[in-house]
């Protein structure tokens, strides 16, 4: 008995056979809308009529799919757009901050203009380069130096106040020792009492006073001025206004706005009496000058006699 053939390819005929149907119907529906003639024009027609209604059902997927992808579009637009909004805010933010900080640059060159000082004291303008701050040590550095004729101990306000000394001078650039600094030691008035004090950094915000020659004589809220003692400092410069800390020590609460030290005024201080002969100040005792041996003789014989 003949066994059948079970490894019979009935896929590849079938296979054929449609594709050869659809390349025949493809070519016959390419003609048939290539032909220009009024009986095909009415066959097409009637034949859109009748087959294209009843395959509006197919048609919604695609709409759909067309729909959602106007819907990303617009949202990539959408998106973009509040990408390019943000970035503008964050400019004008920028420029507010600027804006804020010019403002306020403008407000102390104002009041440096407007500081009514001795009219004998000139002065120069600096700005604030870096701030050299720390726990340890409170000063900044200016853009002004040897070649701007600064020198050391000179006096430097902020149009609101003292801030500190002049300590180091280079060619193009100089230090400035804030009053909260711990080797910063300024005399001062107390106002309206007129008792002196003297002023002492501990690097904190409110430096104590110390060395007051009677504490009963003032109280919180007097106005403290440098004194001009030992002719450092001009005398009447703004200090600030005397506090009471919390251990019980009086504080100065500085007019200065230390937060923001941007612009500060270097006061050309008075030339200082310069001792050339340090010696003189010390008197000598003069010395009793010895009598001459004739006069010596001449007392002797009187008050033998």
């Amino acid at each position: 008995m003949a066994k059948r053939d079970t490894n019979i390819d009935y896929v590849s005929p079938v296979r054929r056979i449609l594709t050869v149907v659809l390349v025949v119907l493809c070519l016959g529906l390419f003609l048939l809308w290539r032909i220009d003639s009024p009986r095909v024009e009415r066959f097409r027609s009637n034949l859109i009529d009748a087959v294209v209604p009843s395959f509006e059902w197919a048609s919604v997927p695609a709409t759909k799919v067309g729909n959602m992808a106007d819907s990303f579009q617009s949202y990539n637009r959408l998106y973009e757009q509040n990408q390019e909004l943000r970035r503008e805010l964050q400019q004008m933010k920028a420029w507010k901050e600027a804006a804020v900080q010019l403002e306020q640059q403008n407000a102390k060159l104002l009041a440096l203009n407007s500081l009514r000082l001795d009219p004998r004291l000139t002065s120069v303008s600096g700005v604030v380069i870096a701030d050299s701050g720390s726990p340890f040590r409170q000063s900044v550095l200016l853009n002004v130096g040897r070649r701007d004729g600064i020198r050391d101990g000179w006096a430097v306000m902020d149009g609101l106040g003292l801030v500190g000394r002049i300590a180091g001078v280079g060619e193009q650039t100089s230090r400035v020792i804030l009053l909260t600094d711990a080797a910063s030691r300024i005399p001062v008035t107390v106002q309206p009492s007129g008792q002196h004090a003297m002023l002492a950094g501990d690097n904190r915000a409110a430096p104590p006073l110390e060395f007051i020659e009677d504490r009963d004589t003032v109280r919180p809220g007097d106005r403290v001025v440098s004194s001009g003692d030992g002719g450092v400092f001009p005398a009447g410069l703004v200090v600030g206004q005397l506090v009471e800390g919390r251990d019980g020590r009086l504080r100065v609460r500085l007019s200065a706005d230390y937060e923001r030290l941007d612009f500060l005024r270097i006061l050309r201080s008075h030339e200082a009496e310069v001792i050339a002969d340090p010696g003189g100040l010390v008197l000598t005792p003069q010395a009793t000058p010895n009598p001459h041996p004739e006069e010596l003789t001449q007392n002797e014989g009187g008050n033998d006699g």
